[in-house]
């Protein structure tokens, strides 16, 4: 016997394409599935919301610092059109005068600041999640330090050196203070961690200083500039050399976000699902070092970036991997951006490197978190 049930069909549903009940528990979760061309990705709609809004802010940020500054290098150089009248009245000497600066000056500066921020943004939170704890820094466990070292060694005995070749010295000299520590600490998700790469960071700072204290004058005048952080010699060049690096650390840390995720959760519960920790381990290691490295070797040190970034992006945006780094790199981007221009036209015509404005900001930040966490030292 047959007849109408009045329940459809899996064919009259395929048909009629109501919502499979998949899709309707990741939206009672608050994701979508979303699919670029041969690949699908879950996006939480709220999150890619609250990005979206953090770059575009970002951006409006580094267009209004633009034409600040000594010379108005938007007034009538840039986009005569845009002002006729004060176009009639430069000459075109001074047009290209601050067409010159507006070009070869200012953008790059401003791109070199957030691009820095981004990496030392996103090796912090790489760093915080590795050690599982909130005050892994790279400036604070020495990573930056032996970056700084190798990179002053290189720019010292070999000047001749292109910077890519400076960025790999550091990379070198990172990794091998970060093994250091790892080592004499033995654990990393204790405070001891921070403590032992404090006291290495210290060791550095010594050797840096012997360096400054028995060098020719000019290397220590163009050392002592470059390890204050000051983005005053970016320029195109920089950019360029720096870019190759900070897409190759991004890109592996953003493709092994879900197995940090994972790795999150227990040893036990990550090699039930397929994680290779140790190489996950080698790569959230290797990969801070080299965004530290190559940060390092373009604009010099810039210290407590990669502390604050993830943790307000941990405020904004949630602990998951996908939107931590991203805010991260949003943030530090912010952050670095903020700290050069202020130092850049707070005291002009007098500039302040952004690693000393940085550090006014992040040692109140560093000493609340220590604070919160003094009955666990």
């Amino acid at each position: 016997m047959s007849g109408h049930t009045g329940i459809p069909s899996p064919t009259t549903t395929a048909q009629a394409g109501p919502e499979r009940p998949g899709a309707a528990l990741l939206r009672r979760n608050g994701r979508r599935l979303a699919r670029l061309g041969p690949w699908q990705f879950l996006l939480r709609p709220r999150l890619t919301l609250l990005c979206a809004v953090a770059a575009l802010t970002l951006a409006l940020l580094a267009a209004a610092v633009l034409p600040l500054g000594p010379v108005d290098a938007l007034s009538g150089g840039l986009w005569p059109a845009a002002d006729p009248a004060a176009a009639t009245m430069s000459t075109p000497g001074e047009q290209a005068m601050r067409q010159m600066i507006w070009r070869d000056i200012r953008l790059p500066r401003i791109l070199t600041a957030m691009l820095v921020g981004a990496m030392l943004g996103i090796a912090g939170a790489a760093l915080q999640t590795l050690a599982r704890n909130e005050l892994a820094d790279p400036g604070l466990v020495g990573v930056k330090e032996g970056a700084a070292v190798a990179v002053i060694a290189v720019a010292v005995f070999a000047p001749q050196w292109a910077s890519v070749w400076r960025a790999a010295a550091g990379l070198a000299g990172g990794l091998a203070v970060a093994l250091l520590v790892v080592a004499l600490a033995r654990d990393l998700s204790k405070v001891r961690f921070i403590l032992v790469g404090i006291g290495v960071s210290w060791l550095l700072h010594a050797v840096i200083a012997v360096f400054t204290t028995t060098a020719d004058i000019k290397d220590v005048q163009t050392a002592l500039v470059w390890m204050a952080g000051s983005l005053h010699a970016a320029s195109w060049r920089t950019l360029a050399a720096t870019a190759p690096w900070a897409v190759a650390g991004m890109a592996g840390l953003l493709a092994s976000s879900r197995a940090a995720d994972a790795g999150s959760l227990g040893h036990g519960v990550a090699a039930g699902l397929g994680v290779n920790l140790r190489r996950l381990y080698a790569l959230r290691l290797l990969t801070p070092c080299l965004l530290t490295a190559a940060a390092v070797a373009a604009v010099g040190s810039l210290g407590f970036v990669g502390l604050i970034a993830p943790h307000l992006s941990r405020l904004s945006l949630g602990g998951r991997q996908l939107a931590l780094l991203a805010g991260s790199g949003l943030y530090g981007a912010a952050l670095v951006l903020l700290a050069d221009s202020i130092g850049r036209l707070a005291f002009a015509p007098l500039q302040i490197p952004a690693g000393i404005v940085m550090a006014v900001i992040g040692v109140p930040f560093l000493l609340a978190l220590l604070w919160r966490r003094r009955d666990q030292l």
